[in-house]
């Protein structure tokens, strides 16, 4: 095998749009170990990735001490990707400082502090990267669940883009929700302190509706023009449309200046169509990316680089 110089962590399920993602960019796999696509090409942008590890390094076990050593010489905190020899990799992990996946309270920092990851190949060899993109261990937050106030769990992807973007809504911020209904991305953004106004012909939950801060419009989301619509801090969206569809609302929403901030989930149906995911990466300023807690889906997002 060619000495690998990325690594791609796929979400149970999605290795295929990882493969397909990578070969558009001209990124090869040279193979796949469990949920890792190895590549001898340079990283490339890869959203349907949970984390990708930038550095990657072949190294010799000849023992768990010295594996250890190895690790600790190039910094502090790892990782482990456990996918096969789990109890020689687990008592090298042992053998490292203690990293723990725990649950995060929304809203939350950011961890900063560096963090590699690292999987044995085999049993006397591993590949280690003392840098890679997501600052959480096993590419992703463990967040912490609400089973009493939301009326569904789509609130957790919401939270989950807010901390892949390092932004959420500041109190009094103006948001407007698209095709909100039942409510769960408005009451994670009205529990923030922001003000939300709840677009969706479906009524919203209640309980939901009766926050403060929430307003509702029981109206169609892409009848809205934007040109008519007062400026608002962020435009957020969870609607069930075909992608291309989406793109052209959020297009208009750009062209209009209508909004600072722009999140959005871009929901596939059948099939996954890279070409309009494309087309929504070359938005200038356009970040795509899939948490744990997405489906067949994108999280579509444009910030204000301004703050």
């Amino acid at each position: 095998m060619s000495a690998i110089r990325s690594v791609y962590q796929a979400h149970a399920g999605f290795e295929a749009e990882v493969a397909e993602t990578l070969r558009r960019a001209g990124a090869r796999v040279a193979a796949w170990h469990g949920p890792l696509a190895l590549s001898p090409d340079p990283p490339v942008a890869c959203p349907w990735a949970l984390d990708v590890w930038t550095d990657p390094r072949d190294l010799p076990v000849t023992a768990i001490k010295p594996a250890a050593a190895a690790l600790r010489a190039m910094q502090r905190n790892w990782s482990l990707v456990s996918v096969d020899h789990h109890r020689r990799a687990a008592l090298i992990q042992e053998a490292l400082p203690p990293i723990k996946a725990r649950e995060v309270v929304f809203p939350s920092p950011v961890p900063t502090a560096p963090l590699g990851a690292w999987t044995l190949l085999a049993p006397d060899r591993m590949l280690a990267s003392p840098t890679k993109t997501s600052p959480w261990p096993g590419g992703a937050p463990v967040l912490a669940e609400d089973r009493e106030g939301p009326p569904s769990r789509a609130y957790l992807k919401l939270q989950e883009a807010f901390l892949h973007a390092r932004r959420w809504p500041l109190p009094g911020e103006r948001c407007l929700d698209l095709g909100a209904a039942p409510g769960g991305w408005t009451w994670a953004v009205a529990r923030l302190g922001a003000r939300v106004t709840a677009v969706d012909k479906a009524p919203l939950d209640p309980r939901v509706a009766a926050m403060p801060g929430v307003s509702v419009r029981l109206e169609s989301a892409f009848g809205l023009d934007p040109k008519g619509q007062p400026p608002v801090d962020w435009l957020l969206s969870d609607i069930i449309s075909y992608p291309v569809r989406l793109l052209g609302l959020v297009r208009r929403w750009i062209e209009a200046g209508a909004a600072r901030n722009i999140l959005c989930t871009i929901k596939f149906q059948g099939g996954t169509d890279h070409d309009v995911a494309a087309e929504f990466a070359a938005i200038p300023g356009a970040v795509l990316s899939h948490g744990v807690n997405n489906k067949h889906e994108l999280m579509f997002t444009r910030l204000d680089p301004g703050g």
